[in-house]
């Protein structure tokens, strides 16, 4: 075995491999050497080489969401580490444990004008739940805290920075260890139980129980838990597209429900209690309409924190869904109502609106999203991008076991190529991207390595530019408005495919399309289907869409 000289780098390897942690992205440099080559030569450790860090850090977080444990992700000094915080701050956001560890020049080599050095001690402090900044040379005060912080990603599934000072000779080995870490593995402590009498009491009591379920991990919640929120006719269950919960008594497809909102709606739909469950909320519609309601009880069930996101004095059932679903299958009383039944009958309603506008519908944006929901593969891995992409998706009915994922912590286009890469790499399940023009050009470094899969394919929509901003307030057509925000381009992805080896293909109309997908799905080779929809009339159709589907109230 070949380890490095470097004792810190020996710690800090010692304790991965403590923690378990040992799957590791590796952005090529010299002041990382050390860790490089203890990492790159240990059996124990599986490594990835992705040279573009804001690339390698977005593919690790990747990783650490399919494999549900931390990865690592490693850069050299400078101004590499600041290319990783995009991808922290998703990671933070989204509760994705990464552990960042960036190597630096020893204290007394910063901001004397040496080369590649700028101050990167606690450089991630604000979205890290640890900010570690190493000694030069190890010791047992600096193992604790190394040992701590590893156990705190761990426990609070959130990323770490780690700083290694690592001083020249940078490329000496050993045959092995010289330095033993003293640390032993934490032992996570047990979860303490909060009270819920007082949330049964009042939702027992309730007639009106509105459940909204955000982003979250497919098969998080029980059949059983299923069942009593399915079958409780006070209980309407609102679900995103990339909850990972579909069920044909939820309301599935939140914006085409609130497709138009008036005070008669709004009122018959005020629930007498709220609760939500999973993370981040894609649904502008829906966190407009809680916003109206005041005084209306809201908990939120979380091992971790409770965003206040509809402005209500939210209450923190603070445990895990899982501690949750057991109680709650025991403790939930049915309630004699016609809450969610009225509810549904709306529902479809529009729903039976919305076939009837699909069958006429121009080829668009729209009519695109359509055809992938009612073709896409239910046995895949699913990942979309933001902006256009995600929102479209919310419109349609999707497979009941499909795993959607989406970058919703902080909701930017710029890593959703490498973390679909990263996930596929470590996934058993084929991974599809579908994808904006803009997103993938911003990302097309996502690509830029040599571990992507044969069963990795992915689906561009490309408008010519950023298709949102013509579906936003604010939309005018002028130059300033084509350049600085739609970005309007005449690019395609064509020779992209051909050097990174994806089989190209191509489709501007329903019927071309329609028969794209079917050879797309079949293939077993990597491929980019890039599809082309009128700029100027998808926000039009888009519109005509939610105006088809207004109806007279029930």
């Amino acid at each position: 075995m070949i380890v490095p000289e470097n004792t810190l780098a020996q710690s800090i390897i010692q304790h991965l491999l403590l923690y378990n942690i040992t799957t590791v992205v590796i952005s090529p440099g010299s002041r990382n050497a050390p860790l490089t080559i203890g990492f790159a030569s240990h059996p124990q450790f599986s490594c990835y080489s992705v040279a573009d860090e804001r690339s390698a850090a977005f593919f690790a977080m990747g990783m650490a969401l399919e494999l549900q444990k931390p990865v690592a992700v490693i850069c050299t000094s400078g101004s590499a580490v600041l290319n990783f915080y995009p991808a922290v701050a998703e990671a933070f956001y989204s509760r994705i444990p990464l552990v960042v560890i960036s190597a630096d020049r020893p204290p007394h080599k910063i901001d004397i004008g040496d080369g590649q050095t700028i101050r990167q001690k606690h450089v991630l402090k604000n979205h890290v739940c640890k900010s570690l900044d190493l000694p030069e040379f190890p010791t047992k005060k600096s193992d604790r805290k190394l040992g701590k912080a590893l156990h705190k990603a761990i426990s609070e599934q959130l990323p770490i920075h780690i700083n290694a000072p690592f001083e020249e000779p940078l490329y000496r080995t050993l045959s092995d260890f010289d330095y033993r870490i003293s640390s032993t593995r934490i032992v996570p402590s047990s979860e303490k139980q909060p009270q819920l009498d007082a949330f049964f009491n009042l939702w027992n009591a309730a007639e009106r129980k509105l459940v909204l379920i955000g982003s979250g991990l497919p098969d998080q919640f029980s059949a059983a838990f299923i069942r009593a929120l399915a079958s409780d006719p006070s209980v309407l269950v609102f679900t995103e597209a990339n909850s990972n919960v579909r069920h044909s008594e939820f309301i599935n497809q939140i914006d085409s429900f609130i497709s138009e909102s008036n005070t008669l709606f709004t009122e018959s739909l005020r629930p007498d209690v709220l609760l939500s469950l999973g993370g981040m909320v894609v649904s502008k519609r829906i966190k407009t309409l809680l916003r109206t309601y005041t005084d209306l009880p809201h908990f939120h069930v979380d091992a971790h924190l409770a965003y206040n996101t509809f402005g209500l004095d939210v209450q923190h059932l603070k445990m895990s869904l899982a501690s949750f679903q057991q109680q709650f299958v025991v403790r939930n009383q049915h309630v004699t109502s016609t809450y969610k039944q009225k509810q549904l009958q709306r529902y479809r309603r529009k729903l039976e609106k919305q076939s009837e506008f699909e069958a006429v519908a121009a080829f668009s944006d729209f009519s695109v999203f359509k055809l992938i929901c009612e073709t896409v593969p239910a046995d895949i891995a699913l990942h979309v991008s933001n902006s256009a992409s995600i929102r479209y998706m919310q419109l349609f009915a999707l497979p009941e076991k499909l795993a959607v994922y989406c970058n919703r912590g902080t909701s930017g286009i710029d890593g959703s190529t490498s973390t679909a890469v990263g996930f596929s790499v470590v996934s058993s399940k084929p991974t599809i991207l579908v994808t904006g023009d803009i997103s993938f050009f911003y990302d097309s470094n996502g690509l830029w390595n040599q571990y992507i899969p044969q069963n990795f394919k992915i689906i561009l929509i490309n408008n010519g530019g950023g298709g949102i901003f013509r579906i936003l307030p604010g939309h005018q057509e002028n130059e300033t408005f084509h350049t600085f925000f739609e970005t309007a381009h005449c690019y395609t992805s064509e020779h992209l495919a051909k050097m990174y080896n994806f089989t190209y293909q191509t489709a501007a109309s329903s019927a071309q399309l329609s028969e794209a997908l079917t050879e797309f799905f079949a293939a077993s080779d990597r491929r980019i289907l890039e599809i082309f929809t009128p700029t100027r009339t998808n926000d039009l159709i888009l519109d005509q869409y939610f105006t088809a589907l207004k109806i007279d109230q029930l």
